[in-house]
């Protein structure tokens, strides 16, 4: 602290501290229970780095008793531990939950800087045209560095509980945020940023951060995990409390280290008071080099503790230097207007669970002055006309070009973009050399209308391939804005896999091009859709989709008919018109939205799909009647402190006599990607089925292992384990036979077969993966468990790999 004044400040779990003060003369005295206080005298009109180096007490003893060895940390009959067990026996009656009903004003502030900005990184020559952002520079009052504000958020809502039925309602009476235009999704931006800076609870016994989960210090296990020593006693607030400090037994663990405030109050059963949190810099965490929360509990109207002061601080660097440039983020959260215990009318839980007010993200700067908890500072107030103003100069234009280009492969050009650029040259056994070329229109062109399309030429089988889509947006904002609701026509003439439905990526990828194995079996697809998506903010999407398929064998493939006598006769095609209907409920979803893509922010609810297809014969020339049924569901298992498990469950039936192409070609992997909703050992067309299951099981240890052994924990590995099963059959209505009039199952150039039944056995296959090798590359190593003798089967262990960004 400041000596002589009201000034001081506490450090962070890693020794860092900032304190500002006016005053013409400064003495600091630093001080910590156990060691002898320091003071310096400090120079003032400077920013400077002060460093402290504090010695332990000592005391002149008359006697000296020498032990052989130190006292190992134990629970039994550890006063602390007596102490966090009362708080754990008492916290359901403590925490804001326990209340039959509530309700407060919430004023939330999000704001993200770069941060320590040097005078070497403000002189850069690309940087002259922005000289003008460096008049919103600003000093962090957490770390002491030299900040430049780039994103800001406010939100004010009015929120109510009730505990039975328990239901829990927001209502967001204004929000506003920085952006960027349309080089990115904004709405998604802010979603990431609330889920890296959500709600916290101290009482929960996962507290879920950085996308992942924490044990809390006051779960039930946590003595198991924590160790926890009494500080001293102190008066908070007129309220005497212990200072409990607590860290993990192990400091590779996910677990937190800080210390909390326990009130000895009769009436306050051991609550908390004030909490101050972070993490050890040995856990398994990328791009963090600080954390801190900081949360206190005040006694609202003499009914109970409610939170009054939540504030959580982050600041990440690429390479984890502390004194690098990096970016620091800070959550800003203060409640007022407490109404305790007093019942709330059933209608207002009704709807969805966080509503949006009429006119939410257009509200008035009257209305802000009125309703902020505590006025913003000019800096913070000058950050929504800055980030305006950068959009505006042609070199940061230039720069979001040319970022979108090579993070999204598209090249802009006013009202229409060319991409993506990795599917301009690949190639295949069938196509030889391709060559293609496309683009799609952006919302400069039409914010309601876009097109798409692209030419691709195969140089060995010479033909050409094509597609071209129209869509309309049936809202009142652009096709890539969520909820989408839109209506689509496309044709499409295009060479595939059979069984090959990926996600996200063109089958004509570069890097998918290179393929072990045999990949010599394709159908040519001349595909016309009409396409209506409605999603909603509940969750719930509706698809409704009719699709005409005219089939061709490409390659190896042949089209066999078996006919009444036994005999192969061969066809040219196969025609099929479906009707589909497309249930989808992800309840509390949230995603960065690209234009071509989704990235969700996994949490723990679930995902449902339930998709209904109709073959329908005599439309467009279709030859089948069928009908086909799919469900599909995932979750993710949080199993703290030792990672989370990600399993999804899918199965399907097809009814009706239908050849093997509109059966379930099952997804098969023979690139050197790994694929997690693929398997990765299966080759191409290799298991056909009419009915089937299958589960996907991954669980990820986030390090927990690794962690602790010493040449690895460095390296900051994550270990992951995947287990892969398959069950299935065809019906005897499906197995081609004479008289059926079906395709016989594909069969290799000397007529051996390459396509089978699940009658045997399941299909399974099992991979150990490191993951975050370089922070974004992770190798599995799969090994195929189950037919075995299937020819072409890979009998060895296989490696794949994949590219992902991970905290």
């Amino acid at each position: 602290m400041n000596l002589g004044t009201k000034y001081g400040t506490q450090t962070d779990f890693n020794g860092n501290y900032y304190i500002e003060s006016k005053e013409e003369k400064i003495t600091v005295k630093v001080s910590f229970v156990g060691y002898s206080p320091e003071t310096k005298s400090i120079e003032t009109g400077k920013t400077l780095n002060i460093n402290f180096r504090l010695r332990p007490l000592v005391t002149d003893l008359q006697e000296v008793t020498v032990k052989g060895k130190k006292e190992r940390y134990r629970n039994k009959d550890n006063p602390a531990v007596i102490l966090i067990r009362k708080v754990i026996a008492n916290k359901d009656k403590n925490r804001k939950e326990s209340f039959d009903f509530y309700q407060y004003n919430k004023y939330e502030k999000l704001e993200f800087d770069l941060s320590n900005i040097s005078e070497k990184f403000r002189n850069r020559r690309l940087l002259k045209k922005f000289d003008f952002v460096f008049n919103h520079l600003d000093t962090s009052e957490i770390t002491g560095k030299v900040n430049l504000p780039m994103y800001l958020k406010e939100q004010v809502s009015d929120v109510y509980y009730r505990k039975d039925p328990q239901d829990k309602k927001e209502v967001i009476r204004g929000e506003r945020f920085t952006g960027i235009g349309n080089y990115v999704d904004n709405n998604g931006i802010k979603l990431y940023l609330e889920a890296l800076y959500q709600d916290i609870n101290v009482y929960d016994n996962n507290i879920n951060l950085l996308a992942t989960q924490f044990l809390g210090p006051i779960a039930p296990l946590a003595p198991q995990f924590y160790k926890y020593v009494i500080i001293d006693t102190l008066d908070f607030k007129g309220v005497k409390c212990v200072n409990l400090g607590f860290s993990p037994r192990n400091k590779t663990d996910m677990l937190f280290q800080g210390s909390m405030y326990v009130s000895l109050d009769a009436d306050s059963s051991f609550a908390v008071r004030r909490v101050q949190m972070g993490f050890s810099k040995d856990i398994n965490v990328n791009f963090v080099t600080d954390l801190r929360l900081t949360q206190e509990f005040d006694n609202v109207d003499g009914s109970g503790q409610m939170l009054t002061k939540d504030e959580l601080a982050i600041e990440f660097n690429l390479l984890k230097k502390e004194n690098g440039m990096g970016l620091f983020g800070q959550r800003s959260v203060s409640y007022k207007d407490y109404v305790i215990n007093k019942p709330i009318i059933q209608k207002t839980f009704s709807g969805l669970k966080i509503e949006e007010s009429a006119n939410y993200n257009k509200q008035t700067e009257a209305f802000w002055d009125s309703s902020r908890h505590q006025t913003l500072s000019k800096k913070e107030a000058g950050i929504y006309t800055m980030v305006d103003s950068v959009t505006k100069v042609p070199a940061f234009q230039r720069f979001m070009n040319t970022a979108t280009f090579i993070l999204e492969g598209y090249k802009p050009m006013k009202g229409f973009e060319i991409g993506p650029v990795n599917t301009f040259y690949s190639w295949n056994t069938i196509e030889g050399f391709r060559l293609r070329l496309g683009g799609r229109t952006t919302p400069l062109f039409s914010e309601r209308i876009a097109f798409e399309t692209y030419g691709a030429y195969g140089f060995d089988d010479k033909r050409w391939k094509y597609f071209g889509s129209a869509t309309l947006s049936l809202t009142d904002h652009n096709i890539y804005t969520y909820p989408i609701k839109h209506l689509r026509v496309s044709y499409q003439q295009e060479i595939k896999i059979p069984g090959q439905e990926l996600q996200f990526v063109a089958e004509d990828n570069v890097l998918l091009s290179f393929k072990r194995g045999v990949n010599n079996k394709m159908t040519y697809n001349n595909v016309f859709q009409v396409d209506y998506l409605n999603e909603s903010k509940s969750g719930l999407a509706l698809n409704v989709n009719f699709k005409n398929i005219r089939q061709e064998a490409a390659g190896a493939l042949h089209f066999d008919q078996v006919s009444s006598n036994g005999e192969l006769v061969p066809n040219k095609e196969i025609v099929s018109s479906e009707v589909l209907v497309g249930l989808r409920y992800a309840p509390n979803e949230k995603f960065y939205q690209g234009k071509n893509y989704r990235i969700p922010i996994v949490n723990k609810y679930p995902i449902f799909n339930l998709r209904y297809t109709m073959g329908i014969k005599g439309v467009m020339e279709g030859q089948y009647n069928f009908h086909r049924l799919v469900a599909y569901a995932n979750k993710r298992f949080f199993i703290t402190p030792i990672g989370f498990t990600d399993i999804s469950l899918e199965g399907g039936k097809t009814f009706g006599n239908v050849p093997f192409p509109l059966l379930t070609i099952h997804r098969a992997n023979q690139t050197y990607a790994y694929q997690p909703e693929a398997f990765n050992m299966m080759n191409f067309m290799e298991f056909i089925s009419d009915h089937y299951g299958a589960i996907f099981i991954d669980h990820y240890f986030n390090g927990f292992i690794f962690n602790k052994v010493p040449v690895l924990k460095k390296l900051k590995l994550r270990e992951v384990i995947t287990f892969k099963g398959l069950w299935g059959g065809i019906s005897d209505e499906n197995i081609p036979k004479a008289g059926n009039g079906l395709y016989q199952l594909p069969v290799d150039e000397k007529g051996n077969p390459v396509s089978y039944t699940l009658a045997k056995q399941p299909y399974m296959e099992a991979s150990f993966g490191i993951a975050n090798i370089f922070k974004i590359l992770r190798v599995d190593f799969v090994k195929r468990l189950s037919y075995l003798d299937n020819p072409n089967a890979p009998n060895g262990i296989g490696i794949r790999f994949r590219m992902k960004f991970d905290f």
